[in-house]
């Protein structure tokens, strides 16, 4: 199957920007990545460019030259305000896509124990390391950017036996295996888009996790009244705030977490409003260049979702 690429290269501001205006054209969502310069697996961080790649994939036989245009006039508005380049658009076989980003994919570790290894690639672990074997196909999340590292630092922390674990827009399932393998769950996986969904279910099985993780398509308006121990939510700023007023708090256990990534600096007052407004209490702030990942935690329950 061909598909046209678009992508634009940008700073962090801009980039959340861009993949704002991109995201309704999407298909399988949007890819914010940064090269990594220097990868070593015993590194406390993977060395990354300044500049992030905003990418979206459209299927080809829905290309045509006046979407393009449509794109092109849309970005040419928004680099009123921020510097922003001409996009580019290739046309690229999925086959050739799934694989050339291979060649800038090394393993890498985040936090005190996880080693995030390309599924194609064979390392030897420390003892107490927790291995990821990723291979995230068409859907996203390498563990390369900023917000998906300081998100995976967390549930380092919050993961352990019993938790019951929310992943909503879970791309390449990441996060989820994350959790599961520091023996977290249930876990349910969470995504919109169809490849996505099956990207999170193959590494799901990779990882020998699958039991633990129930992926499904979906948004939170389709999952029954339920709530969570930890809900993580690694997607951009504009979607958190939808999702507040689409009942996201409601679905956190009282005394439960809330993990919200893909802030641009300057939009992280907005979520921390909704944040307060929807009665939870910020209890860890960190950021890397100009994302912000917040770690709350729920105060009040409401009395019509099953704790």
């Amino acid at each position: 199957m061909k598909w046209t690429q678009v992508s634009i290269v940008a700073d962090g501001e801009a980039a959340e920007a861009v993949a704002e205006v991109l995201r309704p054209f999407a298909h399988g969502g949007v890819s914010l990545e940064q090269a990594a310069a220097d990868l070593r697996p015993d590194a406390a961080y993977p060395e990354l460019d300044e500049q992030v790649t905003v990418s979206i994939y459209l299927p080809a036989h829905k290309d045509s030259p006046a979407k393009r245009r449509r794109i092109e006039e849309i970005l040419w508005h928004l680099g009123q305000l921020y510097p922003i380049p001409a996009p580019i658009f290739r046309v690229v076989q999925e086959d050739d896509w799934a694989n050339a980003w291979k060649q800038h994919y090394a393993s890498f570790r985040i936090g005190q124990r996880i080693l995030i290894c390309p599924a194609w690639e064979r390392v030897q672990p420390r003892p107490d390391d927790i291995l990821l074997l990723m291979d995230p196909g068409m859907a996203f999340g390498t563990g390369l950017h900023p917000t998906t590292r300081m998100c995976l630092e967390e549930v380092e922390s919050l993961a352990r036996p019993g938790i019951s674990v929310l992943d909503v827009g879970t791309g390449s399932g990441i996060l989820a295996i994350a959790a599961a393998r520091l023996d977290a769950g249930p876990i349910l996986a969470l995504d919109t888009d169809e490849v996505a969904v099956q990207s999170a279910r193959q590494n799901s099985i990779t990882n020998g996790v699958a039991d633990v993780i129930e992926v499904q398509r979906g948004s939170l308006a389709d999952l029954p009244a339920q709530a969570w121990h930890v809900v993580l939510v690694n997607i951009l700023a504009p979607v958190i705030l939808q999702l507040f007023e689409g009942g996201l708090a409601s679905r956190v256990r009282p005394g439960g977490m809330l993990l919200l990534s893909g802030i641009i600096e300057e939009q992280a007052p907005q979520v921390l409003a909704a944040m307060q407004e929807h009665q939870i209490s910020l209890i860890r702030r960190r950021q890397i260049r100009d994302w912000v990942t917040l770690l709350g935690r729920r105060l009040q329950a409401d009395t019509h979702i099953r704790a």
